[in-house]
């Protein structure tokens, strides 16, 4: 009997028909043409991080693990197999010398879900992780090895940045990293107003900064990232609780225990603050006794990538957490509408209840990304209800 399937939240469990682990391109180019002629669905899974269905399939689920290490370095650009997490892949970045410009909250997700999801960290001038994407790899869903650049090939590169694995199965990622760099993380403690009235200034005064809003308490985290010898000694209205020094792939992401579900929206920059208070106004006057677990703010540069959330447009996101082993649904699907209402795209890896429908408008590429997924997996191999239902609408329409 093939084993279950369930992501990290364990929100998400299913029973593919097959577990398989190609040891080279030449085992995947062959799996993908067996499933294309068999009429059968070809999902990968990671480290099953994401809160969506992006991975579920009822027939051949692929792990990447045999595809690792460093293929060759180019100065700054460093090309690598595609079956990293990230933990592992920072580790390896900073053994060349190098490192990605920002990370997110965790490192627990492995290096193409991260990438394929358009995960993102915080700070006002920095992308999301997608970015550094400037070639790669990839079986596509006739079983062809495509290789690309940015140079050589700029649309199906920015396609390919945020594709939740709907464009083929890459084998290598061209990476335009940065030299490693060390960062002086610092939480403070305040009051959530507080937190609000200074929020332009903690966003333009540092390298990454956040905050978390705990709805019982009122009370809001503070977390500021800068160059050692360039973060603040003080913040007159918030006192620090902790601070650490260290290579960025160490600082920036933290451990965590606590398992969760959670829903983020990316909104223009400018909407951020009005969209907080309405979900703050929200979850005081309806959801403060069940739900205790804290919203995030964050912020985020624009970018090119076609499906990413801050495509075309500073961006800061909102999300908010529940913890795993109770029901989420009612929560997020009465917050969503605030988020939708202020301008907000959905995080691919996240909670949300959107359908083509409703995405397409929100995308300004997304005719583009439609045509090149088309073009590479015209037969829909790696089109599993969820993203059918995303990219498509119903079941039953036409690919």
């Amino acid at each position: 009997m093939t084993d279950a399937f369930s992501n990290w939240s364990g929100s998400l469990r299913f029973t593919p028909a097959t577990h398989a682990r190609p040891a080279n391109e030449a085992q995947l180019q062959q799996l993908v043409r067996d499933a294309g002629a068999e009429g059968r669905t070809v999902r990968v899974h990671g480290a099953g991080h994401s809160s969506t269905p992006l991975v579920q399939t009822a027939d051949i689920l692929v792990s990447m693990k045999a595809f690792k290490g460093v293929v060759r370095q180019e100065g700054d650009i460093l090309t690598v197999r595609s079956g990293m997490m990230l933990k592992e892949a920072n580790q390896t970045f900073l053994e060349h010398g190098l490192a990605l410009e920002n990370l997110g909250d965790v490192d627990l997700q492995a290096l193409a879900g991260a990438i394929g999801t358009g995960t993102h960290g915080t700070g006002r001038n920095l992308r999301i992780l997608s970015n550094h994407l400037v070639g790669g790899r990839l079986v596509n869903g006739q079983g062809e090895i495509v290789e690309f650049t940015l140079e050589t090939d700029p649309e199906l590169t920015l396609a390919a940045r945020v594709a939740l694995g709907a464009l083929g199965i890459f084998t290598e990622y061209r990476l335009q990293l940065v030299p490693a760099f060390q960062l002086h993380r610092q939480e403070w403690c305040t009051h959530i107003e507080d937190c609000m009235a200074h929020l332009d200034a903690l966003i333009a005064n540092h390298r990454n900064f956040d905050f978390y809003w705990y709805p019982r308490s009122d009370e809001a985290k503070l977390r500021t990232l800068n160059p050692p010898g360039e973060e603040p000694t003080d913040l007159p209205y918030a006192w620090c609780q902790k601070a650490k020094t260290g290579w960025s792939g160490d600082v920036i992401p933290r451990g965590r225990d606590n398992k969760f579900d959670e829903i983020e929206y990316w909104l223009p920059i400018e909407n951020g603050p009005a969209c907080f208070a309405e979900v703050r106004e929200r979850i005081k006057a309806v959801h403060r006794k069940t739900v205790g677990w804290r919203v995030l703010y964050r912020t985020v540069a624009g970018d090119e990538a076609f499906l990413s959330g801050a495509h075309g447009r500073d961006s800061a996101t909102v999300s908010m957490h529940h913890n795993a082993s109770l029901p989420h649904e009612a929560f997020f699907r009465d917050m969503e509408p605030i988020l939708l209402r202020h301008g907000g795209r959905p995080h691919w890896g996240k909670k949300h209840y959107q359908n083509a429908e409703g995405l397409r408008p929100l995308y300004p590429q997304w005719e583009r990304f439609q045509r090149i997924r088309r073009a590479m997996d015209p037969n829909g191999v790696f089109l599993n209800p969820h993203l059918h239902d995303l990219f498509e609408g119903p079941a039953g329409a036409t690919p």
